[in-house]
Order: C-alpha cells, then sequence, then structure tokens
C-alpha cells in the first residue's frame, strides 16, 4: 500500500485538495479529523485519554487498510516536526510489513492566505480551529514543516486551484487516474 500523506499547516488547504485528488483518482481518503470526531464523543476535546484513542484509530486504519492491500490510501495531517516524529513511525509500521510506503505531500502557502482561510464555515463546523488568534497560537506552539524524507513533494497552494493541485500529485506520484485505464493516461 501506499499512504499519500498530505500534511502541513492548517489552512493551507490539506483536506480541500485530498478531496480533489480523491475524486481524481478514485483513491479512498481518510480525514484525520474522523478520529478526533470519534474520540470526541468519547472523551470531549484533549480530555485525558482522547490524543491516544485519535493515534490509535488512525493507526489501525493504516493497518487494516494495508492488511487488506488497498493500493493507495490519502490522509492529512497537521505534522509538526519533530513532535510528530513518533506518529510517523507508528505509521511506517503500520503499512511497512505488507510493503507499504508512505508519499508525503506537504502544502504550504503565505501566512496571510492561511489567516484569510482560517475562518471559513466549514473549519467552524468541523470543530477546527477557525479564528486567526487561534491559529497564531497553534501556529507558535507547532512547526509545521515538510516531513525530512527524500520523496517528499513540496507544493504552494497559494495561487493554484485544488484540482490543479490533486493533477500535479497523481502524476507525480504516478497514481492511477479515476475512470482511466493504465496505459491510457489522459
Amino acid at each position: 500500500m501506499k499512504l499519500l500523506l498530505i500534511h502541513g499547516a492548517p489552512a493551507t488547504g490539506k483536506l480541500t485538495v485530498a478531496r480533489a485528488l480523491a475524486a481524481h483518482t478514485g483513491t479512498p481518503l481518510v480525514d484525520n479529523h474522523a478520529a478526533i470526531d470519534i474520540a470526541r464523543m468519547v472523551f470531549g476535546f484533549a480530555a485525558p485519554g482522547f490524543w491516544d484513542l485519535v493515534h490509535d484509530l488512525r493507526v489501525t486504519t493504516l493497518r487494516a487498510a494495508a492488511r487488506a492491500n488497498v493500493p493507495w490510501l490519502i490522509t492529512t495531517a497537521a505534522y509538526s516536526h519533530p513532535v510528530d516524529e513518533a506518529l510517523l513511525q507508528d505509521y511506517d509500521r503500520a503499512i511497512e510489513m505488507p510493503g507499504g510506503l508512505i508519499e508525503p505531500v506537504f502544502l504550504h502557502c503565505a501566512p496571510e492566505t492561511r489567516m484569510a482561510r482560517v475562518s471559513s464555515p466549514e473549519r467552524a463546523r468541523r470543530g477546527k480551529i477557525s479564528t486567526p488568534d487561534g491559529l497564531r497560537k497553534y501556529l507558535g506552539q507547532n512547526n509545521f514543516a515538510p516531513i525530512p524524507r527524500d520523496n517528499c513533494l513540496r507544493l504552494s497552494t497559494e495561487q493554484a486551484e485544488p484540482e490543479a493541485t490533486a493533477a500535479i500529485i497523481a502524476r507525480h506520484f504516478e497514481m492511477p487516474v479515476a475512470g482511466v485505464k493504465p496505459g491510457n493516461d489522459p
């Protein structure tokens, strides 16, 4: 299995690009906030046990997909270096036994763009950081950097439409395109 791990700071367009990529390639998308939503139902946000459950749900999902021979899976993350290195190692272990590989994509944009995007109604509905002050505080507490691997693709979401960014990712990693048979690429 290949895990396409789209990461970056909040409000860089990770989920938007991931949705476009899933539609473009027909690849399953696991929104990393799904685990947060489940843990919030059990514990309430950030209560003792909350982050452990989030972690376990994410790793278990990857392990199950790898065992089922899912060829590609897309997920998103707000990877903070070096704090999240242990999470990345757990992702590696979850998919490597069946020969899996993480294909990281780092999305970035200007701080002003993130501040403009953070107040979107969808972010608030999903319980994500949705205010400029909240984003500034979170950015100050984390180091959102590209995953330190040679195969990490770095893309700006500043000007590109999500569909164009998705197409670049699909071509770069030679992902299948939805509705196109191998050898008949558009």
